[in-house]
Order: structure tokens, then C-alpha cells, then sequence
């Protein structure tokens, strides 16, 4: 969602089907229009361009960061800091260290994606200015909407409006600036 910079507000209008919302997109596409956002009951193709998701590197990173955290512990605290020499076994024993740094590895790059999938989707959200249209609850059921940042480069009030209203949408909603 790019709604996080709504600073300027917005323009959203109501439609009645995918395919509406879908050429409403579409159209406004070809028009250069940039800082689109769909809200749908149903996942579209809606042809806004999006971003691929950090999420995997971060992912990779955190867990190559836990395995490398929880071989430096084992390490210090049987080879470094207090070495023992039972049954003329080494001290820096790297099999008994694997299984360990392997569940390290597992455990930060499993955290690292559950609180970064959190973070991306700005969950938990209790509280957003499209919440206050009335009737955008039913964009959860039936209704399909499209918003236009009115920070767009391309974004006029005067000129969007005359955009959005030769779509015949069921409705226009200005959001103003927070």
C-alpha cells in the first residue's frame, strides 16, 4: 500500500465490479498516473507496477546473522572461556556446534519473517482515514475501490475529478490532507 504518505490526501472512487476497477487502473496507467492503490474483496491483476519484497534478503541475513551469533556462543563458552578437556575431546568440537547453530539459524530467520511480514503490512492497523468513508467496509464484501494519492505528479483536484467521473464510478470520495 502507498497510502502511508497520504499527507497531501486523496481522490477514491467507488466501483461496482473488477472489471470496472480493472479498466479504471488501467486507464489511469496510461495516463502517467503513478500513486495508485486498489482495494478489493478479491486479489487483482491490476496492473500497478509493484515493488518485490525485501522481506527474503532480510530473512537471509537475520538467519545467517543467528547461525554466526549462536556458533560464537558455543564457541566462546566451550572452546574460549571455559575449556575443559574431558575424554581428550577438543574443545572447539565443530560437529557437536552444527545442530546448535543450525536451530540459531532457523529460529532468528523464522522470527525475522514473522515480524517482518508484521512490519510490511503495518499490522496490527487499528485506525485509518479510509475507515471513515462510509460504506468502504463493503470494500470487503462486494465493492472495489481506487485511490489516487493527490500527491501524483500528474494529480490536479479539478482535472482528477473530471478524470475520475468519466469513469462512472458509483461514487467520489475526497479524502483531505492529515
Amino acid at each position: 500500500m502507498r497510502d502511508r504518505t497520504w499527507g497531501a490526501g486523496a481522490y477514491m472512487a467507488e466501483f461496482a465490479s473488477a472489471r470496472e476497477l480493472t479498466e479504471a487502473v488501467r486507464a489511469f496507467s496510461e495516463r502517467g498516473y503513478t500513486r495508485l492503490e486498489t482495494y478489493s474483496p478479491v486479489p487483482l491483476a491490476s496492473g500497478i507496477p509493484r515493488k518485490r519484497s525485501r522481506l527474503p534478503v532480510a530473512v537471509f541475513i537475520v538467519g545467517l546473522l543467528g547461525g554466526l551469533v549462536s556458533y560464537w556462543i558455543q564457541w566462546y563458552a566451550n572452546a574460549y572461556a571455559y575449556p575443559l578437556d574431558i575424554g581428550g575431546r577438543p574443545a572447539h568440537a565443530i560437529p557437536a556446534f552444527l545442530i546448535p547453530t543450525f536451530e540459531g539459524t532457523v529460529l532468528a530467520a523464522s522470527l525475522a519473517a514473522f515480524i517482518g511480514f508484521f512490519v510490511i503490512a503495518r499490522l496490527p492497523q487499528p485506525w485509518h482515514p479510509v475507515f471513515e468513508i462510509d460504506g468502504f467496509e463493503r470494500a470487503t464484501i462486494d465493492r472495489y475501490w481506487l485511490a489516487v494519492d493527490a500527491a501524483d505528479p500528474h494529480c490536479a483536484p479539478d482535472r482528477i475529478v473530471r478524470e475520475l467521473s468519466a469513469l462512472a464510478p458509483l461514487r467520489l470520495v475526497h479524502l483531505e490532507p492529515e
